[in-house]
């Protein structure tokens, strides 16, 4: 008996739940696959990519690597707000066909991470032929708070970003361009 125990602990058939980290854009809650999520990052300047869609902010340079920032509020044509103490960075891991790219996702705050059992996650209504709902996984109840799941693999896996080298090439060439402050 203490064994099957054990088996069940170790092969996750005790709780078939999930994980996510739920975070706040426009007084609404959203989650993410809590695997998916790399790390939380306060909000910083990042170096704008020319003729870049308005909701990608720019990049930055994460320990190596050129990570391509969102505005998760202008990708989902919310009202714009200006950054403060408590914006956020969240660095996802997103699969795109066989490989995977890291890309950070601007929200107004993150608030917790939670569980929750694939029983409790209800489909999103559908809206009709006119609202592109694809990327939502589904919605729960956390706290008596409905909380929108997303699939960030097919919210930002279609985003048409450059390639890390493409990026990194843009960045140089945006950092030579700039003055350096020095007078002549």
């Amino acid at each position: 008996m203490e064994n099957q125990a054990k088996e069940e602990v170790m092969t996750g058939t005790e709780h078939e739940g999930q994980q996510f980290l739920s975070f706040i854009m426009a007084n609404e809650e959203y989650g993410v696959d809590i695997l998916s999520v790399q790390e939380i990052r306060g909000w910083e300047p990042t170096t704008a990519i020319p003729n870049a869609p308005d909701h990608v902010k720019g990049v930055i340079n994460l320990r190596g690597t050129i990570v391509p920032i969102i505005d998760l509020r202008q990708r989902f044509r919310i009202a714009s707000l200006e950054y403060g103490p408590t914006t956020v960075v969240i660095v996802v891991k997103v699969r795109v066909e066989s490989s995977q790219k890291i890309i950070g996702i601007v929200v107004d705050a993150v608030s917790d991470v939670f569980s929750t059992s694939h029983s409790n996650i209800r489909s999103a209504p559908d809206f009709g032929h006119e609202a592109d709902l694809k990327f939502i996984k589904g919605l729960t109840s956390v706290n008596n708070k409905m909380v929108i799941l997303l699939d960030i693999n097919l919210l930002l896996g279609t985003e048409v970003l450059p390639d890390a080298a493409r990026l990194s090439q843009l960045t140089e060439t945006h950092d030579k361009t700039q003055p350096t402050g020095e007078i002549a």
